[in-house]
């Protein structure tokens, strides 16, 4: 099989993964409203005990869940929302410090779960005033429940881009530029329900995983290997050399996604724009092909997020 370019555009409208370019150009669509979730960036804030009663064991003081500085990592060491605490829990990638429940919440059956899973693995479990809980809370909905963890741990891309033990061909998921927290959340949601076998995220110039990345993953960061790269254009010349296929979600392309056939089956990365932006050139200059997903209505493109489950989820059935 040779690899392939993108070829002349042929006419009609084609969607973007997340807002990209229109085919026709001029237009473009912002790819979902920026995440207005406060702090997404920064750590915990404030100081102190959470006031109130306690449970389970340990001090009061709030964990940072950060490390002493150097290289940024992926983040992740505040998590909000009872799915994601749960999930965190259940995983066991990573040590949870400390969680906190607002004080109306206890006994309710909502979080009993969350307490019987943190007693059982010697978790500390804090009730907190409510005021206390949403202050410290980085997300717009924590749900009455913060946890404190180690950061999440990188996956190695050397690892990833090798067959699984069954033989499997990677299935690879990167993400340029992508920069809303809530988007990406969900993209990796879809990557861990279609079988993604790792995400990359560059470095710098992206979102990496904060507590609303986190929440609107509903807890799919604890299961999907996540990697960050210092650049995704010389990345993906690794990837290539290692016999993966780059293919490119953009409107821009003669091919439809649906068009994609056997080579779903092959070693893959596919790679998701920015919202608004697109594909980088270089990036861009860089995929083996660029396939589209058909827009029929009188938009030009759908959110990244929504692109991403439709992209992947028709690559897994093309690998089935």
């Amino acid at each position: 099989m040779s690899r392939q370019g993108e070829g002349r555009r042929s006419g009609g409208r084609k969607g973007t993964g997340g807002g990209q370019r229109s085919a026709g150009g001029g237009r473009r669509s912002t790819g979902g409203q920026r995440s207005r979730s406060r702090g997404d960036a920064g750590g915990p804030g404030g100081s102190g005990s959470p006031g109130g009663r306690r449970g389970g064991s340990g001090g009061a003081r709030r964990p940072s869940g950060r490390g002493g500085g150097g290289r940024k990592g992926l983040g992740g060491g505040q998590i909000e929302g009872r799915q994601a605490i749960r999930e965190s829990l259940i995983a066991e990638r990573r040590k949870v410090h400390e969680i906190w429940i607002s004080a109306e919440l206890e006994g309710d059956d909502g979080v009993a779960d969350i307490v019987t899973i943190a007693n059982a693995h010697r978790v500390p479990v804090a009730y907190a005033a409510k005021a206390k809980v949403e202050r410290e809370a980085r997300s717009e909905a924590p749900q009455g429940v913060i946890a404190f963890a180690a950061e999440l741990p990188e996956a190695d891309l050397g690892r990833l881009i090798r067959r699984g033990t069954d033989g499997a061909a990677p299935f690879l998921v990167a993400v340029d530029g992508v920069t809303d927290p809530g988007n990406l959340g969900a993209i990796i949601r879809s990557c861990d329900g279609a079988g993604v076998t790792g995400v990359l995220l560059p470095q710098h110039r992206a979102v990496h995983v904060t507590p609303t990345v986190a929440k609107a993953s509903a807890g799919a960061v604890e299961h999907v290997p996540l990697a960050l790269v210092p650049g995704l254009p010389s990345t993906i010349g690794r990837l290539r050399d290692e016999g993966i296929w780059i293919v490119g979600l953009d409107g821009a392309a003669e091919r439809d996604l649906f068009e994609l056939g056997d080579l779903a089956r092959e070693p893959l990365c596919l790679v998701l724009g920015a919202e608004g932006a697109g594909l980088s050139r270089l990036v861009r200059e860089r995929c083996d092909s660029i396939v589209s997903i058909p827009m029929l209505g009188g938009v030009d493109s759908l959110n990244v997020s929504a692109a991403a489950a439709l992209a992947t989820y028709e690559i897994m059935r093309g690998r089935r």
